[in-house]
């Protein structure tokens, strides 16, 4: 049966995936679906020309009907292939599921419970909107076989994504994700995956214990709970979860460390999917905190802190002398490090302490880290491979995991969670905004202190983004193999010095001539060091239709801190231009 005819421009792929849904054992509604967007072929084609792909760390794309999108179908399917693998390895099968405040996260939540309880495997399902720090402790609290997080962070509203973890609570890895991918690929008709009723008794509703054991469990990362339950009142926070799963768990563990002097951001409090008052829920951007700062400004508050939709990511903005600067992933990361390490050497410090930040995170970090003796381990980006390097600190009782970070806001400093952790980080920052509150002085303050100790460092992004679906991938694709092929031998007036392939994992000195390799796993990353210590790492984004690239400068020395950090935000800007002249963009 030919429901209606395709253009000729679509794939044989494409054009099979379309008929194989509309004469398949799929719902009417979902076929209906399919029918009016016939009338938008370019969106029929970008739901069907490919699988949804479900990588090393799940998946996430549009909610929609399609072969390509987010739907009951394709989360099954992957639910079905975590099943089929699970009843191959594990030796106690049962599963956590938590969700976020999105639009379907709760019903796609459900799906999987009732694919997994249909093959025999347990399902703690969390009652409400949960934030992804808690489904990882709660993976560990439950001694859970994997973990299921239904989410898509800081997408705009249309996403969803699910994100799949292991019985360490961090998120898969080799061998696990490809033997889990293999499962997921093997699926040819999601449509006959059988879901078991709502009734079945292997679905546990959990919720309240584990956010007490959680929130008990945080308290073991406080450094000075005196002075917090002593003077917390001092320091004026306001709050916003972004409609976000951030509600109300971020505010009881501030005022369980003793930060009750706590204002909400009201308009942006309730959860909701649609994020009405935050149409891009992402703390990294200026126009989701710009109503945060407005009642931060007007209370004459000291901070405002900001969780993405699920509560993994933190971001902060310091009321400095009435005006708000917003501090940047790489800047809270150093701060909250030299925080730790300070506090951990006036009591004990242990011998084999060990930090570890992503590639593309300030080298700041890494230099404050040394100053205390202590080593920082570099990991390909993404939080779960800062969880692996946990895992392997733990496994080979080589180090102690101190405190892990990345520049996109992502933060852990307990090692019984294995995902970045926004509500335990937001209790961090509030502790080191009071240290310095009582004695007059700000985070910003703080911030140039450590300039003035280490150096200056200044970092930016530039995000080149390219249209969704397939058109957009293999242009991202072919950029990324000009530059491979043909790497810059300099940006701007700076000669590159150390160029580094990820994926061929070689690294080249273009002084010595001398090639050595990359001790990571294989990537599509590209990192330059310049000649004045400048560093440019280029790599698509894994869970959007963008190429990022991340640029870092610093000066080691200068005659007044503000001409300094002029002179490198100037170098800064520099360095974007001739990226621009260099990608031809």
């Amino acid at each position: 049966m030919k429901d209606f005819d395709l253009p000729n421009t679509f794939d044989e792929t494409t054009k099979k995936n379309i008929h194989f849904w509309l004469n398949g054992h799929f719902d009417e509604k979902t076929k209906n679906e399919i029918r009016q967007l016939a009338s938008n072929p370019q969106k029929l084609q970008n739901a069907f020309f490919k699988k949804l792909s479900f990588g090393t760390g799940g998946a996430r794309g549009i909610m929609g009907v399609g072969t390509n999108r987010i739907n009951k179908y394709t989360i099954r399917a992957i639910v079905q292939g975590l099943a089929n693998y699970l009843k191959k390895t594990a030796e106690k099968n049962s599963v956590i599921i938590g969700f976020d405040s999105r639009n379907n996260s709760s019903f796609f939540a459900k799906e999987c419970a009732l694919v997994l309880v249909n093959n025999s495997i347990k399902a703690f399902l969390f009652k409400n909107p949960s934030p992804t720090p808690l489904v990882s402790f709660g993976c560990r609290y439950k001694k859970c076989s994997s973990a299921i997080m239904i989410t898509a962070s800081h997408n705009p509203p249309e996403y969803n994504g699910i994100k799949i973890y292991w019985n360490d609570g961090g998120q898969i890895l080799p061998p696990h994700d490809k033997n889990i991918i293999l499962e997921v690929n093997a699926i040819d008709d999601p449509s006959n995956i059988k879901v078991a009723k709502d009734d079945n008794s292997l679905i546990e509703i959990v919720d309240e214990e584990i956010i007490q054991a959680y929130l008990k469990k945080i308290r073991e990362i406080e450094n000075f709970p005196d002075e917090n339950k002593k003077n917390g009142h001092n320091l004026h926070i306001v709050y916003t979860p972004l409609h976000g799963a951030g509600m109300p768990l971020t505010p009881q563990a501030l005022k369980m460390w003793g930060f009750n002097n706590l204002t909400l951001v009201e308009e942006q409090s309730s959860l909701d999917g649609n994020f009405p008052n935050a149409p891009i829920p992402n703390p990294e951007e200026e126009e989701a905190l710009e109503m945060g700062i407005d009642v931060m400004l007007g209370k004459k508050a000291d901070i405002l802190i900001a969780t993405d939709p699920d509560a993994d990511r933190m971001g902060v903005v310091v009321n400095h002398k009435g005006v708000p600067i917003i501090l940047t992933g790489n800047q809270i990361a150093s701060i909250l490090v030299e925080h730790i390490c300070l506090a951990l050497s006036k009591k004990d410090f242990p011998k084999n302490s060990a930090f570890i930040k992503t590639i593309v995170t300030t080298e700041l970090f890494a230099k404050i880290v040394k100053s205390f003796g202590k080593t920082t381990f570099d990991v390909l980006t993404g939080f779960k491979y800062i969880a692996e390097k946990i895992g392997s600190f733990e496994k080979n009782k080589d180090h102690t995991f101190i405190f892990g970070a990345e520049e996109s806001l992502g933060f852990l400093r307990e090692n019984f969670i294995r995902d970045k952790d926004g509500i335990s980080a937001s209790c961090l920052l509030a502790e080191v905004a009071l240290l310095w509150k009582m004695q007059n002085k700000t985070l910003v303050d703080a911030l140039h202190v450590l300039y003035q100790k280490y150096g200056i460092f200044r970092e930016s992004l530039i995000s080149l983004n390219f249209e969704e679906g397939k058109a957009g991938i293999d242009k991202m694709n072919r950029l990324m193999d000009i530059l491979r092929k043909c790497p810059p031998k300099k940006f701007g007036p700076f000669k590159v010095n150390v160029q580094e392939d990820y994926k061929k994992r070689e690294k080249f000195d273009l002084k010595t001539k001398q090639t050595t390799p990359i001790d990571l796993p294989a990537s599509d990353v590209l990192r330059f060091f310049l000649e004045d210590d400048s560093k440019i790492v280029i790599r698509p984004s894994g869970t959007e239709p963008k190429i990022k690239i991340y640029i870092g400068v610093t000066m080691p020395q200068f005659s007044s801190l503000q001409s300094g950090i002029e002179e490198c935000d100037e170098k800064l800007h520099s360095l974007k231009s001739a990226l621009v002249n260099e990608l031809g963009l």
